[in-house]
């Protein structure tokens, strides 16, 4: 396994349902790409949906297995990609709960989402600890795996920003061994006296000049003495840098370069707005909706000229179409050459056929909900055996490990 590969990247989604095709562009086909370059952890986010729909949880059961099977269908693989569910791994809990007692309020009532989820979502009772401290659920949802990458849009940075401050404050506050000194003494002396000589100097480069070059000359020296132990070249990893075992790794956000999809209207697609696609609409619904979109108002008949950039149907072409039917349709509709119906038939018919694969393979998973079920399982199983782990060693240092 390749270093890039054997890094882990953690995504979740809360369970709405059946998706559409705004989650296929903007993160589905993403994760089918990722699963191959990283070990991916993907789960549904059930508890995260309890922020906002705690009074009405009933549906959310059914929504977790509806987005399984999307998931599966677009080409999420479950061999070589970890899916489970949130609430069935209850390390999650617990990790939140040991970093709440850490983390200042203020850190939480920052988070840019947090007020502007409140405005939109005016309609719900939002003033509940869990719909404040949903920033920190998800920080231990991405340290629990000690993910080193979570892909994300550029409005969700903050919350991975949030994530890197609460795991540098907790190896601050834990990441010293009682005898840290020492050890580290131990294995520099492994190292023999030059190279010791050459990584003291690296130390004291960055640690009284803050030569940034020091860092990286360090840490490659370090990984080329052959006689360290993983634990002794940790530990000489956050002496150079003056810091302590890192427990928690800070992850980086993965920016998504992922379309977005826009909604039958114009706007972007979204439920709320009732202007999606889903993934498994049937072909003469889709069909229907795509004929119905709205187009450039100005064009009121056949022979009056359109403005493509005024019209809904051409953030579909943007997507969907190549260069020559983009050209088609500028000239066409700017020419009055094509009419709105003759400008949505390539839409539609390019629709259809990745529907189409997506249909289909949803069938296998609708006809045996055993098998979702087993994979879920082996997933959470998986998962779980992950968690456990960091937790251990979270409690180790947080003082509650009782042998």
């Amino acid at each position: 396994m390749s270093p890039l590969q054997s890094q882990r990247v953690l995504s979740g989604m809360r369970p709405t349902g059946q998706l559409h095709l705004g989650h296929y562009h903007g993160v589905l086909k993403n994760w089918a790409q990722l699963q191959h370059e990283y070990q991916c952890f993907f789960f549904v986010a059930d508890w995260h949906a309890l922020t906002t729909e705690y009074e009405n949880p009933q549906g959310i059961v059914a929504s977790v297995w509806d987005m399984v099977i999307d998931w599966l269908s677009v080409g999420v693989n479950p061999s070589i990609a970890t899916l489970f569910i949130q609430s069935k791994i209850p390390e999650h809990a617990e990790l939140h709960l040991l970093l709440s007692m850490l983390t200042p309020l203020s850190w939480l009532e920052r988070v840019p989402t947090y007020k502007d989820q409140q405005e939109k979502l005016k309609e719900k009772d939002l003033a509940t600890y869990g719909f404040l401290g949903y920033p920190l659920l998800q920080s231990a949802d991405i340290l629990i795996y000690k993910a080193a990458g979570v892909p994300v849009g550029e409005d969700q940075v903050p919350h991975v920003e949030i994530t890197r401050e609460v795991a540098r404050r907790f190896n601050h506050l834990y990441g010293y061994e009682t005898d840290y000194q020492a050890l580290v003494e131990a294995a520099i002396k492994k190292m023999g006296k030059k190279n010791a000589r050459v990584y003291l100097d690296l130390r004291r480069c960055f640690q009284e000049q803050g030569d940034t070059e020091s860092i990286k000359k360090g840490h490659s020296f370090l990984d080329s003495q052959e006689n360290l132990t993983l634990g002794d070249r940790e530990r000489l990893f956050s002496y150079l840098e003056g810091v302590g075992k890192v427990i928690l790794p800070e992850p980086q956000a993965l920016l998504t370069s992922a379309a977005r999809m826009p909604g039958l209207d114009g706007q972007k697609m979204s439920k709320s707005y009732g202007n999606t696609i889903a993934l498994r609409e049937s072909p003469e619904q889709v069909e229907h909706k795509i004929r119905t979109m709205p187009t450039d108002p100005a064009r009121v008949r056949r022979s009056d000229p359109g403005d493509p950039d005024k019209c809904p149907v051409w953030q579909f072409h943007l997507i969907y179409s190549d260069n020559e039917i983009k050209q088609w349709v500028q000239e066409g509709c700017r020419g009055a050459g094509i009419g709105c119906l003759d400008c949505k038939r390539p839409i539609i018919d390019r629709v259809q056929a990745e529907l189409k694969i997506i249909r289909e393979r949803a069938q296998a998973y609708i006809e045996d909900p055993n098998l979702v079920q087993q994979i879920i399982n082996e997933g959470n199983e998986a998962a779980r055996k992950v968690a456990r782990k960091t937790l251990e060693e979270v409690r180790e240092v947080m003082g509650l490990s009782y042998g």
